[in-house]
Parts: structure tokens; sequence; C-alpha cells
């Protein structure tokens, strides 16, 4: 029973050591300057400004109205769960998700440009 208890004090104490440092692994980096966009991405960045601003941060983890976006495609799953793609991110954009209205009359470019403004963040 002792061997037990000193086992599992010896697991709680290592998993509450290493947890932090693996968080600290996975932080997000820095999004990329606005001066230092290519002009697609500047240009996703004033679709974004324009159709997705009043609702989510760019630049923030931050919720606004949805989630922050910051390091959203640099990410594994999205906040709803969903792969963090460009297929599924197009698909919430295009098609709404939730709250969160669609935006059929985007065209394809402006995603495009939109999609790519996202990879910077």
């Amino acid at each position: 029973m002792k061997n037990l208890l000193s086992k599992r004090l010896f697991l709680y104490t290592l998993s509450s050591t290493l947890y932090p440092l693996a968080l600290g692994c996975h932080s997000t980096p820095p999004a990329t300057p606005l001066d230092q966009l290519d002009a697609q991405q500047a240009h996703g960045h004033q679709v974004f400004e324009a159709h997705c601003a009043q609702c989510h941060y760019d630049r923030a983890s931050d919720p606004l109205h949805g989630p922050g976006l910051r390091g959203v495609m640099k990410r594994q799953y999205l906040p709803s769960g969903a792969p963090a793609n460009d297929e599924r991110v197009t698909n919430t954009i295009l098609h709404g998700r939730n709250l969160m209205p669609a935006q059929p009359y985007l065209d394809p470019q402006d995603t495009n440009d939109l999609l790519a403004y996202l990879h910077t963040l």
C-alpha cells in the first residue's frame, strides 16, 4: 500500500511539474506584423476588417463576440473542436456555424486572401 502511494505521489509531482512546461512549449508565436504582410495577406487583412472584426479579434486570443483568432491556423483544432485547416475554416466562413453568420457573398479571391491572412496570425 505504501509503495502504491509513493508511486502516485511521484506521478502527481512529476505531472504537476512537467505540465506547465509542456504548455509553455506550445505557446502561440506572435502574429506577423502588418507591415510585413505580402499583397495577398494585406488584402486578407482588409477583408477581415470589413467582414470579421466586428465579432473577432485578430491579434488577440481573447473573445469579442466570437473567439479571438490569434494563432487559429497554428493549432490542431478550432475552438469548435473541428480541425484547423483551410477547408474547415472556409466552410465556417461561407456557411456559418452556431452564432456565426454565413458570409456567402465573399468571392473566392477574398476568401483565399482572408485565409492567407489568418495563417499569419
